[in-house]
């Protein structure tokens, strides 16, 4: 596992207490070659109506602040 996708694991760590007590969580895809991490978001944080909020104030901006090297954070859906 190189040092980013370390890096970015170990800040969605952070956050997943709280996604998967309202029963979500969220899955990492794919770290590009020019820096775009894209995520999944799982279980009810898929279909939740609240899923863009926390995308932006709280998977966005905790990873941004654990690895800046991240340019963009982007979710699909697979």
């Amino acid at each position: 596992m190189d040092d980013m996708y370390r890096k970015v694991e170990e800040a969605l760590n952070t956050i997943r207490p709280y996604l998967e007590a309202d029963g979500g969580n969220v899955e990492v895809v794919e770290i590009t070659d020019d820096n775009i991490l894209k995520i999944e978001l799982i279980g009810a944080c898929k279909t939740c109506n609240m899923s863009a909020m926390t995308l932006k104030a709280g998977i966005v901006e905790t990873i941004k602040k654990a690895v800046p090297e991240i340019k963009e954070v982007q979710a699909v859906q697979n």
